[in-house]
Order: structure tokens, then C-alpha cells, then sequence
């Protein structure tokens, strides 16, 4: 276990650790805006009536453990009202919380966010490409769970790896409908006798999305419902701190031994796509000043119809029209506007190339420094 202080005096926090017991107890210990992000799968209340048995007469493994039974809605409310508010105190101001449910709960997840002050961003539906049949046949296969995001409150500012989303689904904005498999083969935990370790574990692939859309390496992430730690596991694989929150030993030893195995991945690996604005700003007037580009060198647009002459303050001059790369530009062409970088083109060896791969070598080097 490792710990971090967040200020002078403040209670260090027991990072990539298990808590053991009650989740709403565990939280109260941790200091006020501590996490970044919650990932909770909460009990559903599934409120199951008796075994479940398939066409053959075989039982079906379903959740009937008592951390999932409540004798009511309003215990259930209860439930929730205390968790979320520990949740949302533990979060920093620039914070957000994921909650995932099925139909049996994640319309009173959704209240009770909004209720305590979150506000939600997305509800994201994980539609399983391997959903469980409905056996007893009197309902529509349940395909789907939904997950809700939220920042903790409204007009926060959050993390979202826009552009990390975008690439990871070949290059297209990623949607709110999500298309993965539910937790099986290598990937399930099992107990000594063969059994699930636990009956609803998440698969990794969705702790993935979540954490390398809304996270970044070095913060921490809270589950107070750890189960067998898959959010664990993800996290440390990512560079992630994480705080688990398990009242249930048999899951505690389960996930303690999986994520021992967990290898993180290395620095660069880590590294994910960045938007444009993201990028350091760099100033045409740099490129002079290094020698990149000299004073009295000539531009020429990428069409070929313009040409621009480089002045020693870092703006452009042509014919009676001066100013900067972007406004010679943009009144050359009697556009509004126009992005110098990729329009202005200059010659090396025979060669015309963008004035923005200059932009682009001095970026790696201030990356790399």
C-alpha cells in the first residue's frame, strides 16, 4: 500500500489499497476532494423471487447474495442517498462520478445524482454482445445495462480525452452506445471449487473506456464497491492510483491476488491523442527567432496563387497587406479567416513544405524536455 499526502496536515490517503467493511463508513475517513473519479457498481436490488432455472432444468448462477437484498425501495434509497453524498464530498471540485445500473435501479441512481447536485453529462449504454437469455421467457433479453456520468457539479470542469475516445474508435466520434462483451473466459475469476468468484464482474474492456476517456495517468480513482477489482486492476495497468472499498472477504482476497499480477504499463504506452488546442502554443514569430526561418524569406500559399514575405517581428508582408500568418492569409483569400500554419508553405531543397511542420519540431522538443 502507498499513501499521498495532499497538503500539509491533510490525511494521507491509502492509494492502491483495499479498505475492508462498509463503503459509506470507509468514505467518511477519507478527506474532503481527494479522488478525481468514482467508478460505483452499486447493488441492482434485483429483487429476485426464487431460483432461476434454464429450459434444461439446470439452475442459472444469479445474483442472490444478501449484499444485494433490500427490503424496500425506500431502504434502497436510503442506501444510495448515503453513498453518493460521501462520494461527492470525496471529489475534487474538477472531479466526476460513474454510476452503472440496470433497469431495477439506475432510474433511482439517476434521481439521487441529480437530487445530491451532480450533473449529468452522458447516460452511456454498455449493450453486451453476449447478453444472458431470458430464460423463462415472459420478458425481452436484458442486452443492456446503462452507465451515467456526471461531474460533481454543473458547469465543473472535468476530464474528457476527447480525441484518446476518437482514435480508439478508428478515428470516429465515440457514441453513447457501447458494444462489448460481458466478462467471460480467461478474464472470470473463479473460486476454489470452480464457481464465479463473483456473479457480476465487470469485464476490463469497459474499466478501459472509462478511465482512458475520463482520467489521466497519476489520478486516483475511488470504487467503494470494489468486488473482485476490476476497476483496480485497470487502473494500475494505466498508471492510475486507485481505492477499493470491499466488505466481503472472499472478494477482497480475490482481487488482492489478481492485481498483484497486474504489470503497468510503461510511460510512453500511456500516452494518448491529444486535441490540436491541447497542444503548447507556439508563436510564428518563434520560428524566426530560432533561425527556421529567416527574415526576407518568401511564403507561398498552398494553392500557389499568394505569395508573403517573413518580417523580424514575426508577421507577414504582402504587397500593401500586413499582419499576422493567419490575417494575411485570410485577406488574400477574402476569407473571414484562415489558418496560417497549414496554408503558408515554405521551400526546402525543392521541396514545399507546411510552415506547421516547423511548429511540430519545436512541440517534440518541448515534449521532451
Amino acid at each position: 500500500m502507498t499513501t499521498k499526502t495532499e497538503s500539509r496536515g491533510a490525511t494521507a490517503l491509502p492509494l492502491n489499497s483495499i479498505l475492508a467493511g462498509d463503503s459509506v463508513a470507509q468514505m467518511r475517513k477519507l478527506p474532503d476532494a481527494c479522488v478525481d473519479l468514482v467508478f460505483a457498481d452499486p447493488p441492482y436490488n434485483l429483487q429476485l423471487r426464487g431460483d432461476l432455472h434454464r429450459p434444461d432444468n439446470s439452475r442459472v448462477d444469479a445474483v442472490d447474495d444478501d449484499w444485494d437484498s433490500f427490503e424496500s425501495f425506500r431502504k434502497y434509497d436510503q442506501f444510495t442517498r448515503a453513498w453518493l453524498k460521501q462520494a461527492r464530498r470525496v471529489l475534487k471540485p474538477g472531479g466526476a462520478i460513474w454510476v452503472i445500473g440496470s433497469y431495477h435501479n439506475v432510474y433511482r441512481l439517476g434521481a439521487e445524482l441529480q437530487n445530491q447536485g451532480f450533473w449529468i453529462l452522458n447516460d452511456v449504454v454498455w449493450r453486451k454482445s453476449n447478453p444472458m437469455p431470458n430464460f423463462r421467457g415472459k420478458r425481452l433479453t436484458n442486452a443492456h445495462e446503462t452507465l451515467i456520468w456526471a461531474s460533481k457539479s454543473e458547469g465543473a470542469k472535468y476530464t474528457f480525452n476527447y480525441e484518446a475516445l476518437k482514435a480508439l474508435n478508428e478515428g470516429v466520434q465515440m457514441r453513447s452506445d457501447w458494444v462489448l462483451p460481458i466478462c467471460t473466459g480467461h478474464e472470470r475469476l473463479k473460486d476454489e471449487t470452480g464457481a464465479k468468484a463473483h456473479p457480476t464482474q465487470k469485464p476490463e474492456s469497459l474499466l478501459h473506456r472509462v478511465l482512458l476517456g475520463t482520467t489521466n495517468p497519476g489520478d486516483v480513482v475511488l470504487d467503494p464497491f470494489f468486488g473482485t477489482g476490476t476497476t483496480g486492476a485497470v487502473a494500475k495497468a494505466m498508471g492510475r492510483d486507485f481505492i477499493g472499498i470491499e466488505r466481503e472477504a472472499a472478494y477482497r482476497k480475490a482481487a488482492t491476488a489478481r492485481i498483484a499480477q497486474v504489470r503497468p504499463y510503461d510511460r510512453e504506452a500511456l500516452q494518448v491523442s491529444t486535441s490540436k488546442r491541447a497542444e503548447p502554443r507556439v508563436a510564428f514569430g518563434v520560428l524566426v527567432e530560432r533561425g527556421m526561418l529567416r527574415p526576407g524569406e518568401v511564403l507561398q500559399s498552398m494553392n500557389g496563387r499568394h505569395r508573403a514575405k517573413v518580417r523580424a517581428d514575426g508577421t507577414l508582408v504582402a504587397t500593401e497587406i500586413k499582419g499576422s500568418i493567419h490575417q494575411v492569409g485570410a485577406q488574400l483569400e477574402g476569407a473571414p479567416s484562415c489558418n496560417g500554419w497549414t496554408y503558408w508553405h515554405f521551400r526546402r531543397d525543392g521541396v514545399s513544405l507546411p510552415i506547421d511542420m516547423l511548429r511540430q519540431q519545436i512541440r517534440a522538443e518541448m515534449a521532451g524536455d
